[in-house]
């Protein structure tokens, strides 16, 4: 390999800066990385690269990343290829599949890897081909996709939320997206109701909504949603059932009381006139 690469300093931020493997995996993707576009020949077939792009396979890349390790610390090929594709689910490149080979794209990579003679011909063409106030709509549409994405990533919106994961936490959520058949959205939701609660340890907790709602099988946002509007309507009291009549029936009830009384006013009157009688002298 030739030339060098950039390293910005907020990869101290990252959850891959807490294993080696992963930071080393994530080294070597950009170092593997074209910078410019070329053509590569694989078996019969020319394939075109862009920047930021590089073939690899399962093999060759447990090969290149175990070369010079001791044996004990070498990881085999299923788990080289498996941390590869948790970096595509923490959206830091995208793997382009084919029954020979993989094209790796570093995500964001003119952002933080092109050099100064690049960005300036990139301008330059901008300019010739928009107008400014084109640019800066696109910039802010750039930035609204951007927003949704990291919405949507369960791994950012928890960081977002509470504080970078460990490989061991991120891998174990990306088996919770699996579960649910990969519907992410779920796992947010889950994550939003972890923040409202704001508890100690809230990865444990959140781990405790997830295992909750796939007992209950509720494997989307709206199945959640129909069983808190369930929940909500089972709570409401249930007064007696004296409280809960009408001004009517209430009504209703006073004068029955009140006719009742009266009919026992009039049988101690007839008591009272039936002794009466019986006491007169013929």
């Amino acid at each position: 390999m030739q030339g060098w690469i950039k390293l910005h300093r907020k990869i101290v931020d990252s959850p891959i800066w807490e294993d080696p493997y992963y930071l080393k995996l994530w080294l070597y993707c950009l170092m593997k990385a074209t910078h410019k576009d070329r053509e590569v020949i694989i078996g019969n077939q020319v394939i075109k690269l862009k920047p930021g792009e590089f073939i690899t396979g399962r093999k060759s890349l447990s090969d290149d990343l175990n070369t010079g390790v001791k044996p004990k610390l070498k990881l085999n090929d299923s788990t080289w290829w498996r941390y590869l594709n948790n970096l595509e689910k923490m959206q830091m490149l995208h793997i382009k599949k084919t029954n020979k080979f993989s094209i790796v794209s570093i995500v964001n990579w003119n952002e933080y890897q092109e050099t100064e003679h690049q960005m300036h011909n990139r301008c330059t063409s901008d300019e010739h081909q928009m107008h400014t106030n084109k640019n800066d709509k696109n910039v802010k549409n750039d930035k609204e996709i951007l927003k949704k994405e990291e919405e949507e990533n369960p791994i950012t919106l928890y960081e977002k939320n509470f504080y970078p994961l460990t490989p061991i936490q991120m891998e174990s959520l990306w088996k919770w997206v699996d579960d649910f058949n990969g519907n992410k959205g779920i796992i947010c939701e889950a994550i939003k109701e972890t923040a409202l609660k704001n508890p100690k340890v809230p990865f444990r907790y959140l781990e405790r909504i997830l295992n909750d709602w796939y007992r209950r099988k509720l494997f989307t946002v709206d199945d959640v949603m129909k069983e808190k509007r369930r929940y909500e309507q089972s709570k409401i009291i249930q007064y007696p059932s004296n409280k809960k009549r009408s001004l009517f029936d209430q009504g209703e009830e006073s004068r029955r009381r009140q006719a009742a009384a009266e009919a026992r006013a009039e049988m101690i009157d007839d008591n009272e006139l039936r002794k009466m009688i019986e006491e007169m002298p013929y």
